[in-house]
């Protein structure tokens, strides 16, 4: 009876073995599915975010390429433009530079008609502009010296 109260105990302990072994496995089991579930769920989440971002990049790359198209039309304009305003002055410099416009130029060029300056106002001018930069400088007044430089430079006001 002794062997058999021992085989039973190693038995039972066997079996204790077994369990504890099961319990430990179902236990790493349960945590590696725990674990699994946590990265599923954070790759869901990525998979979301990175959606959500092509969207995004979808959306501007669309947006660039309509705004690209048309700078490139633009371009294009400003080129058939430029083309056109250069054959223009290509033109222009041809007729000014031949000998019909340059025999018309020095038959009707006379430089007796050529004002070089004006002499009636003159002293005048330059007497009131002496007057108001005196006065600028005696009250420090830096409007009354900007407008005796006015005076005196400015000799064809009429004119424009």
């Amino acid at each position: 009876e002794a062997e058999n109260q021992k085989a039973y105990e190693d038995l039972k302990a066997a079996k204790e073995e077994e369990i504890a072994a099961g319990q430990a496995q179902t236990d790493s089991k349960t945590a590696e599915l725990a674990d699994s579930q946590e990265k599923n769920a954070q790759a869901k989440e990525d998979i979301e975010d990175t959606k959500t971002s092509l969207g995004a990049d979808e959306q501007f790359l669309m947006m660039l390429k309509e705004k690209c198209s048309m700078t490139d039309k633009e371009w294009e304009e400003r080129q058939k433009t430029r083309q056109e305003e250069m054959e223009a002055v290509s033109k222009a410099l041809a007729v000014l530079s031949s000998d019909d416009a340059h025999d018309l130029f020095t038959r009707t060029f006379n430089p007796a008609f050529l004002q070089k300056e004006s002499s009636e106002n003159s002293d005048r001018r330059a007497q009131a502009s002496k007057l108001l930069a005196g006065i600028a400088q005696k009250f420090g007044n830096p409007r009354l010296a900007t407008l005796a430089y006015q005076v005196k430079l400015d000799a064809f006001t009429r004119v424009k």
